[in-house]
């Protein structure tokens, strides 16, 4: 069964034979992500993911994801690759949905990311932004800081029924952003999802980045800031400076950061916290019934937004030690 969209055993063959990667074995869907369907299927090759997207992806915005997975595996970053069919396409269909297949990448994401995962997935990231530099296309960062304020307003009543007075809080945050937003910092391809169940290690090193599908143009920087977010607050809601000082640590010694890069990170991380709360609000109302992902509270979120706005400074420290 699906996330969201069933296949048959014979809507799988029938995809397959398009490609050179031997007749199905099995098919299982799994319940990792909120966006799209995704099924392990493993064929007489080898495992492949194959995902079916779904209703928050773009069709038009797919031929920029999966050039770009292309593009990291031909540059050498270690990350899950579309499968080209004999045509040398990469997007297919079915069920009258675009679906992609994807390389099985091996390792392991970590549940409770220590300070060395933090030093080691700082570093994958600088790989990453410098693998993709040249990278010729370009998206619009549809779920960045221009985009919120539109975003929040049909959400003001879910914010409500989540916390009284929250909408009102979230609107001063928003008006806050907007006027603090940084402008002029270096921009390249971000992959603005960098969170610990999206990067594989391997005895305890970096091995993996999967899951592009919102990666976009946008400052470089941004991206460190979703990762602060992701990986350096703690189970109680406490943020560890010593796990932070350790991402940008790894990151820095790819890609160092420029003194206004590193001067914008605290607003940056603010508003990380409020393009994830907005959007895990969006979907906690949409998730369809029956659906074997459950979708992710928002208010973990509201939480980090309330460490933001109390402590502006957070997240500007110094080197690591």
């Amino acid at each position: 069964m699906a996330v969201y969209t069933d296949i048959t055993d014979e809507e799988l063959a029938e995809l397959l034979a398009d490609f050179d990667l031997g007749a199905p074995l099995s098919l299982k869907g799994v319940a990792e992500g909120v966006q799209n369907s995704n099924f392990l299927v493993e064929t007489e090759t080898g495992r492949y993911f194959l995902t079916i997207y779904e209703r928050t992806v773009a069709e038009d915005d797919l031929p920029f994801y999966l050039g770009l997975m292309r593009w990291l595996a031909e540059q050498g970053y270690p990350s899950a690759t579309p499968m080209v069919d004999r045509n040398g396409e990469t997007l297919k269909r079915v069920r009258g949905k675009p679906c992609a297949l994807i390389s099985f990448l091996s390792g392991l994401s970590v549940r409770r990311p220590t300070a060395a995962h933090c030093r080691e997935a700082g570093g994958g990231l600088a790989r990453l932004h410098l693998a993709s530099a040249e990278f010729p296309m370009t998206r619009v960062n549809n779920l960045g800081h221009a985009y919120w304020a539109e975003m929040f307003a049909p959400l003001t009543q879910d914010a409500e029924n989540l916390k009284p007075g929250l909408a009102a809080v979230i609107e001063g945050d928003l008006a806050h952003l907007a006027k603090h937003w940084p402008q002029s910092l270096p921009v390249g391809t971000v992959h603005a999802d960098y969170f610990p169940d999206n990067v594989f290690f391997a005895q305890g090193r970096f091995c993996g980045t999967i899951d592009f599908y919102f990666a976009c143009t946008d400052a470089l920087a941004y991206d460190i800031a979703v990762a602060l977010n992701a990986w350096c607050f703690e189970p109680d809601g406490s943020f560890n400076i010593t796990s932070a000082r350790a991402l940008v640590a790894g990151y820095e010694a790819h890609r160092p950061l420029s003194p206004e890069e590193r001067a914008a990170l605290p607003v940056l991380a603010h508003g990380a916290a409020m393009r994830f709360f907005l959007t895990r609000l969006l979907d906690w109302g949409l998730t369809p019934a029956g659906a074997l992902v459950k979708p992710h509270d928002p208010m973990e979120y509201e939480r980090k937004l309330g460490i933001h706005r109390s402590t502006p400074d957070l997240v500007l420290f110094g080197e690591a030690s």
